[in-house]
């Protein structure tokens, strides 16, 4: 369990920005239930996806994150790890790979969502802070899951259904050589 609490480059919750955030949403909450709920409400509606807002920028880490207010979704699972590690809650990483377009026609992607230990209730839940638009409408429950994306096996995707302590050295790599997100690539076997 203590992997899950780790301060990482990634996922680098000691950052002054982030440590910050913690602050502002735990005078918010009640209890720590409402601090979990708050970290994810404001990973997934107030940190938009670079993708649904069409821009360049590319956040690297979770402190990053906080400074651009955007990310992919491998970035958004790095800053909820952050505030939920920052407040002494075991938090991952999962992951799917998901067609690019409604069919496989254009190749796949990964795609990266949490993990968190919930003590009281001796399990793991996965949450998919990835942000909500049209067709995708992730939502937070303690009970079951509510993911941006549903797996069409039919298709070739894959829920992974894995739990890691970090963002997979791949994607790290990925996200260090690029500039743009538009040069960010999945083409590799996951």
């Amino acid at each position: 369990m203590e992997n899950y609490l780790i301060e990482t480059p990634s996922i680098d919750y000691m950052n002054p920005l982030i440590q910050d955030k913690v602050r502002e949403l735990m005078n918010k909450s009640e209890d720590n239930w409402d601090y979990i709920k708050r970290s994810y409400i404001f990973v997934r509606d107030e940190i938009p996806h670079s993708w649904n807002i069409k821009t360049d920028v590319v956040s690297k880490t979770a402190s990053e994150v906080i400074e651009n207010k955007t990310a992919i979704c491998w970035t958004k699972s790095c800053i909820l790890a952050a505030l939920l590690r920052a407040n002494k809650i075991p938090s991952g990483i999962s992951y799917q790979l998901l067609t690019r377009a409604y069919d496989a026609s254009e190749g796949y992607m990964i795609h990266a969502l949490n993990t968190l230990h919930i003590k009281d209730l001796n399990k793991w839940i996965r949450l998919d802070a990835r942000g909500n638009e049209e067709n995708i409408n992730a939502y937070f429950s303690l009970d079951e899951e509510h993911l941006a994306y549903s797996i069409q096996s039919e298709l070739g995707e894959i829920d992974y259904r894995d739990n890691h302590d970090d963002l997979d050295e791949r994607l790290v790599n990925i996200l260090g050589e690029c500039e743009n997100i538009l040069e960010i690539r999945t083409d590799f076997e996951f």
